[in-house]
């Protein structure tokens, strides 16, 4: 037995963000919520900078202009976080030299 299913790309419609998560509503009507912790640049941002996004490719992520900032639907659906950039290696022999 075959059976055929329309396989349909999530996309987003719009967005709200809070000082606690990034919630995505989804056109095919499905809420996804991740901690806003997730997104380093957003969490550092300040409510303004939150608030001014524009939804990019046909609704496949989320883009942040003041602080250089995308996230994908995808990554919001299979838990992807943005991981904070590490120091420079001349910052941690700084460091670890006691200077």
């Amino acid at each position: 037995m075959n059976t055929a299913t329309n396989v349909v790309e999530p996309r987003i419609r719009d967005i709200h963000v809070t000082e606690d998560e990034i919630t995505a509503y989804l056109v095919d009507g499905r809420t996804i919520s991740v901690p806003l912790a997730w997104s380093w640049r957003l969490s550092d941002a300040t409510p303004e900078q939150r608030s001014n996004f524009e939804i990019i490719g046909d609704g496949q992520g989320i883009h942040w202009p003041d602080i250089d900032e995308d996230i994908s639907v995808e990554g919001m659906l299979h838990g992807i976080p943005a991981r904070r950039p590490m120091r420079g290696y001349s910052d941690v022999s700084a460091i670890g030299a006691g200077i």
